[in-house]
């Protein structure tokens, strides 16, 4: 009789796990599968040192592409390679599946969805399926923007898919991973919807991690970002230290790399010039990660 008491409760206690876990707003329950078939066309906006490397190998991939940026230079040399070029990204928007965005910061984001001539400018009918923020934002906005787009529909409904959707997805690795098309994406938003494009970013990396509901990826950025420029800080006073103290920065880096300091800020990022090629600190640190923006100033508004 005490056997058949706790199998009853376990049951129980089951069923009621199961009933919180699907009233989670952030749970995601499977309810039908979405197709990447339709990802042929690729809009891509945002044509700075990232950006511009990631739209470089979708176009090795083989994917149709329109990209705008606010860099007149940039749009001709795309322009001159035989890729479309539109002048707003609303017209970019007219004119694909998927849409990403590579930006500097929440502000930059927030503009070319909401402002003039913005993706969202067509009102509630929109053309792409799918929207794609590989930006470092704070996940208020990539949560924001996730309710905007989601509360849309399509002009045109493809398969399975029937309202357009986002996921936040930013990246790690810099730009010598954005070059390699070796990136990593971190991903938040509906994981069937990740899985349909997951294709389409590995086109631009090696590594995609679900994260889980809109604006994880988000999160899993900013908390990457903070311990890698905990770790390169440390890495680049202790280098520091040691070339005032006689020793040179190559043989601390051999040194760290095979003991208990290795990080990547050493093996692969390594901040003293002439100790690694093929970073930013070998080139006068152009095309480096600036610092402002790891800088949030809504700190205080994360929830």
């Amino acid at each position: 009789m005490a056997m058949m008491k706790m199998k009853i409760n376990g049951y129980r206690l089951r069923a009621l796990l199961s009933t919180s876990l699907s009233s989670s707003p952030f749970h995601s329950v499977p309810s039908r599968t979405f197709s990447s078939s339709s990802f042929e066309n690729v809009g891509f906006i945002g044509l700075g040192n990232m950006g511009s490397r990631m739209a470089n190998n979708l176009l090795k991939a083989g994917y149709k592409m329109t990209v705008h940026d606010v860099n007149c230079n940039v749009m001709k040399k795309y322009s001159d390679m035989g890729v479309s070029t539109k002048q707003t990204p609303f017209e970019v928007a007219e004119a694909s599946d998927v849409v990403i965005t590579m930006l500097p910061s929440s502000s930059h984001v927030l503009n070319v969805y909401n402002g003039p001539d913005g993706l969202l400018q067509g009102g509630d009918l929109l053309t792409p399926q799918l929207f794609i923020d590989s930006s470092t934002i704070d996940p208020q906005t990539s949560r924001k923007l996730a309710v905007s787009v989601s509360n849309c529909i399509l002009k045109e409904k493809k398969e399975n898919w029937e309202n357009p959707v986002m996921l936040d997805a930013p990246v790690s690795g810099g730009v010598v991973a954005a070059e390699a098309g070796s990136l990593t994406f971190m991903v938040g938003g509906s994981e069937d919807v990740y899985l349909a494009a997951k294709s389409l970013l590995l086109s631009m990396g090696k590594n995609t991690i679900f994260c889980g509901g809109p604006g994880n990826g988000s999160v899993a950025k900013i908390c990457n970002n903070l311990a890698m420029a905990i770790s390169m800080l440390g890495l680049s006073e202790a280098l520091a230290l040691g070339q005032s103290l006689g020793i040179t920065a190559s043989t601390l880096t051999k040194i760290f790399n095979s003991s208990s300091a290795r990080c990547w800020s050493s093996d692969s990022y390594n901040p003293v010039p002439g100790v690694m090629q093929g970073v930013p600190s070998s080139r006068n640190y152009s095309g480096g990660f600036a610092s402002k923006l790891m800088i949030y100033r809504d700190l205080q508004r994360w929830s």
